[in-house]
């Protein structure tokens, strides 16, 4: 009886733990779904989606439930939504943050709680340098590492003096700063404009007085929209050359903007274009969940969920191995849709940089195409200042 009693008890035990290994593991996305820029969120959530969906619900075989909240790109917002995944949802994993300001509000905090984050985009340099985390990861970039590129390439090319213009705010401060990194030539003006501004008028205006030999921006989502096409009626596309990051000149901008961004180099560690068995995948998968071609963003997304896969599927889906999950994520272990994927020491990535071109396809809509390989395993220029 004795026995018999004893296998029940450890039968039942068993059941439970099986229970509790059975539930999924909670995800909080944390995203920017409204106001102009909404659609960067919902590249980032429907690339996050595509791989959860490829995997039947799964990320590296373990179950998972993703939590999506829209910030409005507010970090007070941003914050509270933070609070309460954790809080309440008991959610221990988190992405999905757009916008540097939002993620400044609430990465520290959260990841304190020893929460860990992964930034499917906004990589400010305050989180690469002297305040990176043991539970931070950037799968994305960091912030200056696109114009970094954009800044050889203008330097290359020749121009003497560039005319600069971005946001003010966190994100913005960092893209002007990675581009005067890297380029040699005179800054004919620095502009911080509003976030979220519709009209440039002014700064065109400004623009045209100062005559010159190129502009560098950086104006996401819907400010790169308007400020294209705002642009290009004032005559100015063919005779000041523009530059910008990948943020300015990404799918669902170009299909807003058209012919005014025609010819236009941007930088990017990531095209559609890019020739390798998991881009093509990925491409090819987005296209047919979601009848457009990926952005920048919806990779980026991707590659998060790949790479939070490769982790869970270390652990078996086990959240209380924290550093055994924290281990795998640092190895890196998947397909990025970038080719080569490796984390720095700061723990954000070492990729190749690129620049594009806005090309026409023979259908008559308007993509970018890689042209040209500006830097190999490039690495972030905070790595050196993180202790870790």
């Amino acid at each position: 009886m004795k026995t018999l009693l004893t296998a029940l008890v450890s039968a039942g035990l068993l059941s439970a733990s099986l229970a509790v290994a059975a539930e999924p593991v909670k995800i909080g996305m944390v995203t920017t779904l409204s106001t102009k820029a909404g659609y960067l969120g919902e590249e980032i959530r429907d690339g996050f989606k595509l791989a959860v969906d490829q995997e039947k619900g799964t990320l590296g075989g373990i179950p998972v439930e993703l939590i999506v909240e829209d910030d409005e790109a507010k970090p007070e917002k941003g914050k509270q939504l933070a609070e309460r995944l954790v809080k309440k949802d008991g959610v221990r994993i988190m992405t999905g943050i757009v916008f540097s300001n939002v993620a400044m509000a609430v990465v520290p905090k959260v990841v304190r709680e020893d929460v860990i984050y992964l930034s499917a985009n906004a990589a400010p340099s305050q989180l690469a340098g002297k305040g990176c985390h043991p539970n931070y990861f950037s799968v994305s970039y960091q912030n200056d590492n696109p114009d970094e590129v954009v800044g050889q390439y203008v330097t290359e090319v020749g121009h003497k003096n560039v005319y600069l213009l971005a946001p003010n705010y966190p994100a913005g401060k960092d893209h002007l700063a990675g581009f005067k990194r890297y380029y040699k030539g005179e800054i004919a003006a620095e502009v911080y404009t509003k976030l979220d501004q519709a009209d440039y008028a002014a700064e065109i205006a400004a623009i045209r007085a100062a005559k010159p030999e190129a502009v560098f921006f950086f104006l996401p989502g819907g400010m790169g929209i308007n400020f294209l096409k705002q642009y290009a009626q004032a005559g100015l596309i063919g005779s000041i050359p523009l530059y910008g990051p990948a943020f300015s000149f990404d799918e669902r901008i170009l299909k807003a903007v058209g012919p005014a961004a025609l010819g236009v180099k941007n930088r990017s560690h990531w095209t559609h274009d890019l020739d390798n068995p998991a881009n093509r995948q990925f491409v090819e998968a987005y296209r047919k969940a979601y009848g457009r071609t990926p952005t920048l963003y919806a990779s980026q997304g991707y590659d998060t969920a790949r790479l939070l896969g490769s982790a869970l599927k270390a652990v078996n889906g086990d959240l209380d191995r924290m550093a055994d999950l924290k281990a795998a994520l640092k190895k890196a272990d998947f397909e990025s849709t970038r080719g080569g994927f490796a984390f720095g020491n700061n723990q954000h990535p070492i990729h190749d940089m690129y620049i594009r071109e806005v090309i026409q396809t023979p259908e008559g809509d308007y993509t970018n195409k890689t042209v040209k390989k500006v830097f190999s395993n490039h690495v972030d220029a905070f790595a050196g200042e993180c202790q870790m």
